[in-house]
């Protein structure tokens, strides 16, 4: 074979394997201007609030998520919706103990994203594991592409993480004391620039 012909070949193998060979990029999330809210219901009302998110990074396949990981620092619950600082003070404490979710022994929840689907308008059907008070269960999403980042809503059964405060799941003569099992988290993720 000449050598001509020898580097012709090179170039052409270099080049199907470099377009083969495209890999994911990571990319920080902006925790700072990330927002996690939180809803929890219960008969006759309900609360809301906010929650830090410690860290985050998005895997991305070009255009297309692809993957990513969270963790959720549980000592910043902050509830929104009461006005009196003595019941709220309360309500946040009460949610940081091992009624609910026992921040002192579990500090961090985690999010890790184990695959996505593309589907229609920038939607991304997500599959997770979701950890909570050390215990970890898939969990199904969608994920919204914004102009900065992604949004979702995703609703989460405490039971299946062994919060077991006020839920008919454990206490079946609760009455009009019970607590939803499942609560609402909306995430805003803005990607580090």
């Amino acid at each position: 074979m000449k050598t001509r012909e020898k580097i012709a070949l090179f170039l052409l193998v270099l080049f199907v394997f470099s377009a083969l060979n495209v890999t994911a990029q990571g990319f920080e999330v902006n925790v700072e201007q990330s927002k996690i809210e939180w809803i929890g219901k219960k008969i006759g009302g309900q609360h809301n609030g906010t929650i830090n998110l410690q860290s985050g990074s998005l895997i991305m396949d070009g255009y297309r998520l692809a993957g990513g990981e969270f963790v959720i620092d549980m000592n910043t619950i902050v509830c929104e919706d009461l006005t009196n600082e003595s019941l709220n003070n309360k309500l946040v404490d009460h949610l940081k103990s091992d009624d609910f979710f026992g921040v002192e022994t579990f500090p961090v929840s985690q999010l890790a994203l184990v695959s996505t689907q593309p589907l229609v308008d920038g939607t991304t059907k997500i599959k997770g594991n979701l950890t909570i008070k050390g215990i970890t269960h898939p969990i199904e999403f969608d994920a919204f592409r914004t102009e900065v980042g992604y949004r979702a809503e995703i609703i989460v059964d405490r039971s299946r993480y062994n919060v077991r405060y006020g839920s008919k799941s454990f206490f079946a003569n609760i009455g009009d004391n019970a607590i939803d099992d499942e609560f609402i988290i909306k995430v805003n993720l803005v990607q580090q620039k």
